[in-house]
């Protein structure tokens, strides 16, 4: 592993851990039990929600995977020749153990030359949408999620490991006194520094509806008075549903296999999530949220800044009067993936705005995330610093 010269710390705003088979039921209550399954399907584990078997996370194991970064040629370059998704990954590997042990994962950030990392769980990305119909079994098994890697990640009861691992406990909406005990308990019980929302509708006994309309204001006035940065990194946010309609299909999300109509269409739950922010008030009554756009790229911004812009002039009643991108660049923080144009994202938003995240060790990201500093090289030293963990370290107050 090649060394960088770094003149500053690094503050990684998405590194990943992988869960084991308890992670989702360790703490789930006893009348729970049966919705979260382990089958053997043709010598392969697979999971089932429900009694459904998902394949949305092909191996949700994790014992064997991807090796980090096996996708970094794919995003720079494309697929000129026209691989197939498992030639794109190439080998896999076995699983180590700082994909699953903090203190393993302490010594390979030191390989790594991460001084601190925000540290995201991987299967939890699927609970949410595969039990939109059931609120109260979301809340306990995403509660039990949480308590899960405070067990395994956690230090002396907190959630952050030796001031450098910071895991995110996921906070979901459904019932809005339940999201506020969870906070309180991840917050002011346990220390988390930031917490993980879906960028989706929420579910409901009523159905589906933004986070960002009035009725959740009780749960972000107490996210505005903890001060805890709000985190939406990308999920199944539940499109796949449209898609489907379009594509002819029921099929879930199955992020591992091409789909063309699905690919131009990535970038849709990010961009509802920020319009709703300002479209349904949130960030007008709450001017202090602080909120982490992760692993969504920045290829949305720009469009939805310039759509949001005309929408305004056309209909400035519709925001209370109140200028939406100016909400928006207040409030935002966005972590681009290192093959975009980081120096244009910095001229939109601002340095100050821009958050260095390398996706270790999922195949999308960087084998090698200290390499990142080499696409903000021309930029001024001070901004770089800030990209690369200033800007974190600021809003979480580390």
């Amino acid at each position: 592993m090649s060394k960088v010269e770094l003149p500053y710390q690094l503050f990684d705003a998405d590194n990943h851990l992988y869960e084991t088979k308890e992670a989702l039921t360790r703490h789930l209550p006893e009348q729970y039990k049966g919705a979260i399954q382990y089958v053997e399907i043709n010598g392969r584990t697979k999971i089932a929600v429900l009694g459904q078997i998902s394949e949305y996370i092909p191996n949700p194991t994790f014992e064997v995977v991807a090796r980090p970064g096996a996708m970094e040629d794919y995003f720079k370059h494309g697929n000129p020749e026209g691989k197939s998704r498992r030639e794109i990954f190439g080998k896999s590997m076995k699983a180590i153990d700082a994909f699953r042990d903090p203190e393993a994962r302490l010594k390979v950030m030191d390989d790594l030359q991460l001084q601190r990392a925000l540290m995201f769980p991987t299967l939890a990305s699927l609970v949410e949408e595969r039990m939109r119909h059931h609120p109260e079994l979301i809340h306990a098994v995403i509660e039990s999620l949480n308590r899960w890697m405070l067990d395994d990640w956690g230090q002396d009861g907190n959630f952050v490991h030796s001031g450098r691992i910071f895991t995110v406990p996921v906070i979901t909406l459904p019932i809005v006194e339940r999201a506020i005990d969870e906070l309180n308990w991840a917050v002011v019980e346990h220390g988390a520094k930031a917490i993980l929302v879906r960028p989706a509708p929420v579910p409901g006994y009523k159905g589906m509806r933004s986070f960002a309309l009035p009725e959740f204001d009780p749960f972000w006035k107490r996210v505005v008075e903890l001060d805890v940065l709000v985190t939406m990194h990308s999920s199944d946010s539940g499109y796949s549903r449209f898609d489907a309609e379009w594509d002819g299909s029921d099929k879930e999300m199955l992020p591992f296999q091409t789909n063309t109509f699905a690919m131009t269409n990535q970038w849709r739950p990010v961009t509802d999530a920020v319009a709703s922010w300002v479209c349904h008030g949130a960030l007008n009554r709450f001017p202090d949220l602080k909120i982490a756009v992760i692993e969504n790229g920045s290829a949305w911004l720009e469009p939805l800044l310039q759509q949001l812009s005309d929408v305004y002039k056309k209909a400035p009643e519709g925001f209370g009067f109140q200028n939406p991108i100016e909400a928006i660049k207040r409030s935002l923080y966005v972590s681009p993936f290192w093959e975009e144009d980081l120096q244009r994202l910095s001229e939109v938003m601002g340095a100050d705005h821009v958050l260095f995240g390398s996706d270790w060790p999922h195949p999308e990201g960087l084998a090698e995330p200290a390499r990142y500093i080499h696409e903000i090289k021309d930029m001024p030293l001070e901004n770089q610093a800030k990209i690369m963990g200033g800007n974190l370290a600021r809003l979480l107050k580390v």
